[in-house]
């Protein structure tokens, strides 16, 4: 991951390294960086020369020290939006409307700009988690394919190397591990609906690993719309839930 830097700036060079790690999502919040005496291995440096580095980048909020437990770098997700905007996003349903519009623009724009720019690594990644989104679902296990199905859309973002969208779309997926726009799980436990999640995210890898931009891009278009049917069918059965449920009160009647 690191590699020997020069005699001049040394420190600089170090954080520069590791800055860049951070941008290209190869760092990721929550990662451990290795032990110092495997560091220094590593960058070929003296321990104060490390630490004077790892130092810097505590300071600007990018590495965080536990006591006794190593580094750390840091979860700074959330700082592209802050609190109080993420509380209103889950508040108003328009938001979660507009993340899925927003998403299907910049993922199909990641979508082609991976089957273009794609490595072969990249494709050896893609690979693993589309075969371990098959297990799962051959296992019926939702909760793993919720997972596996973030991770699938953070590989093709990674796939565009393209650093402000791979660090915007992080962010993105971060509120919706978090629950902010809607709960993911529940498009997993749609009627019919683990197996059309797994054919759309099995279109999306075809297209990139195909490296066909028109076929990647429209994937990633209809899984959206999907995603969007599916929401509002969701949310609609919710309301009717919740009037069923009132009239049920109204009449007296006890389950």
């Amino acid at each position: 991951m690191f590699h020997p830097v020069g005699q001049e700036r040394v420190s600089a060079e170090i954080v520069h390294q590791i800055e860049r790690l951070i941008l290209e999502g190869v760092l990721r919040p929550g990662d451990r960086l290795p032990a110092e005496r495997d560091l220094t291995g590593e960058f070929g440096v003296s321990r104060p020369t490390l630490r004077e580095a790892l130092g810097q980048l505590e300071a600007s909020g990018l590495l965080t020290a536990r006591q006794g437990g190593g580094t750390y770098v840091a979860n700074v997700m959330h700082s592209i939006f802050g609190e109080p905007i993420i509380g209103l996003f889950g508040k108003h349903e328009k938001a979660t409307g507009d993340y899925l519009e927003f998403r299907e623009g910049v993922e199909a724009m990641a979508a082609r700009w991976a089957s273009l720019r794609a490595t072969s690594a990249d494709h050896d990644i893609l690979t693993s988690i589309m075969q371990r989104m098959e297990i799962a679902h051959e296992k019926e296990d939702p909760d793993e394919e919720a997972q596996l199905d973030v991770e699938l859309h953070i590989a093709v973002s990674d796939a565009s190397h393209n650093i402000v969208m791979i660090q915007s779309l992080r962010s993105i997926y971060n509120l919706l591990e978090h629950g902010v726009f809607y709960n993911r799980y529940l498009l997993y436990g749609h009627k019919g609906g683990r197996d059309a999640l797994l054919e759309q995210h099995r279109a999306i890898y075809d297209g990139v690993m195909a490296r066909d931009p028109d076929r990647a891009e429209a994937a990633v278009r209809a899984h959206m719309k999907s995603v969007g049917a599916a929401w509002r069918e969701s949310d609609a059965e919710a309301a009717r839930n919740q009037t069923a449920e009132r009239r049920l009160n109204r009449h007296n009647i006890r389950k």
